[in-house]
């Protein structure tokens, strides 16, 4: 399995910069990867959010695997953004 050498929170951030840049998404820009360098940060807070509310496994997932490993793997994302 890779492993990603960024963080969640700074993962999520660029995807929702991209979707308000991207022409893919809701933006008009056809190569938004420079306007996603520059205002990543602007969707930090945003990021947060979606992290803290995906906290709490759903039923199927918690079919699929330990909650408590997905809650402290979260909370770690969490815990971690507050570094970005």
């Amino acid at each position: 399995m890779d492993i990603a050498t960024t963080t969640l929170v700074e993962r999520i951030a660029r995807t929702l910069a991209g979707l308000d840049h991207s022409a893919n998404g809701a933006g008009r820009e056809t190569s938004a990867a420079t306007s996603v360098d520059e205002t990543w940060r602007a969707y930090l807070a945003q990021a947060d959010a979606v992290l803290r509310t995906i906290r709490e496994p759903s039923a199927t997932m918690s079919t699929t695997g330990d909650p408590a490993v997905w809650a402290a793997m979260i909370d770690a994302a969490i815990a971690e953004s507050e570094t970005v």
